[in-house]
């Protein structure tokens, strides 16, 4: 009963109506802030200047250059060995996919001199390049995990990554900045434990891509932090230049290894994965998935790899004809090209060009943070996957 009786007398002293609360607008003020360009979270010495309102970012300038170190410049200057001497400066520009983009660069030379490739050599550029394609995106995976949060990633994509550049310091002599492809085809050849070590790879690999998906892909924090976060449609990026995992996150199936073959990638079998919301988590996902396609294209040229020499004929000087040439490919980051202007006598090209797809990528940046939380401006930024020696180049 006295329970009863308290419940009578609360609701006989309940409110018919609840109280009316006054509202208030809060007054904020707008507010300039640098984020970098030293900054752990802008992978670089890259400067965002976020003008925000509370914690929305309402624009967003980024500031570039601090790496600047005339890469293609460089590669205009020269002697007898010019052309070749490019190579160098370039692989410090995205020093996360060197061979993808000495490979554009031989290609270029080679067309604008018409210089045939052997078989062994041509294998043995898409074998490194999918190999360096999935050290470029084991880094992009434990640097966006950190950027969510979350540290575990980066032991094991270190893991991988470790193996595959010790196979690459095996091939060409160094880790970071091979030097490998020339011309005409390779420095040398590879050693012969070679298709061993790319086997015993592709079984670290395997078991590797699925602990990647088992920490991050359905973990409840990731996806919160990247589900929806930075959304841009296939129309915009398609107007803004963009390429690549960023490109494709939007539903575009645009892949220069299938759209224009290059080299002999036409002989391969894979997949190009696409999204369709284009927000950071269908850019990770792309990624991840591409590991895989990577890793079936390396395993299907070493299945075929032919024996014989890997450097054709190229003359030790060379001069090409007076003419121009442009060689697109696709690496880790999106189109890559290599514009080269020969007049003719120089043993070094007479005009260098790069198409960086980290710097067209970059114009995509504003677009996806304005509207955003400060904390979803790292993120944004984290999956573009933007290597700032390629961007300021």
């Amino acid at each position: 009963m006295a329970v009863e009786t308290a419940e009578l007398e609360l609701d006989t002293l309940a409110p018919s109506e609840p109280p009316v609360v006054e509202e208030r607008n809060l007054e904020t003020v707008e507010m300039t802030i640098n984020m970098g360009p030293q900054h752990p979270s802008t992978h670089g010495v890259f400067r965002m200047v976020l003008t925000l309102e509370g914690e929305r970012v309402k624009a967003a300038e980024p500031y570039i250059g601090y790496l600047h170190r005339g890469a293609e410049k460089l590669g205009e200057s020269g002697d007898v060995e010019g052309y070749r001497k490019a190579i160098i400066p370039l692989d410090r520009t995205d020093y996360l996919s060197a061979m993808l983009n000495e490979h554009a660069y031989v290609m270029a030379v080679e067309k604008l001199a018409n210089i045939q490739v052997p078989e062994r050599a041509e294998y043995l550029r898409v074998i490194l390049g999918e190999l360096t394609r999935i050290v470029s995106h084991c880094m992009f995976y434990g640097a966006f995990g950190a950027d969510t949060g979350a540290t575990t990633p980066f032991m094991y994509a270190f893991a991988l990554r470790e193996e595959i550049q010790q196979l690459f310091e095996a091939v060409g002599g160094a880790r970071m900045f091979p030097n490998y492809y020339r011309p005409g085809g390779l420095r040398e050849d590879v050693p012969v434990d070679f298709v061993d070590r790319v086997r015993r790879i592709r079984e670290t690999a395997l078991r590797a891509f699925g602990d990647f998906d088992r920490l991050l892909t359905q973990n409840e924090v990731f996806l919160a932090r990247t589900r929806g976060i930075a959304v841009i449609d296939a129309e915009r990026a398609i107007d803004l230049g963009v390429s690549g995992p960023v490109l494709r996150a939007t539903g575009v199936p645009y892949d220069v290894r299938r759209l224009e073959p290059y080299s002999i990638y036409d002989r391969f079998d894979f997949e190009i994965p696409i999204g369709t919301r284009g927000d950071c988590y269908e850019r990770y996902l792309i990624r991840l998935e591409e590991m895989y396609q990577s890793l079936y294209i390396a395993e299907q040229a070493l299945k075929e790899l032919p024996g014989g020499p890997v450097m054709g004929n190229a003359p030790k000087a060379l001069r090409p004809a007076k003419g121009d040439v442009y060689q697109r490919i696709e690496n880790s980051r999106g189109e890559f090209g290599v514009y080269l202007v020969s007049d003719g006598r120089s043993p070094a090209p007479y005009r260098v060009k790069y198409r960086s797809p980290c710097f067209v990528n970059l114009q995509a940046l504003n677009e996806m943070v304005v509207g955003a939380y400060v904390a979803d401006a790292v993120l944004a930024l984290g999956s573009i996957d933007i290597v700032l020696g390629e961007v300021d180049r």
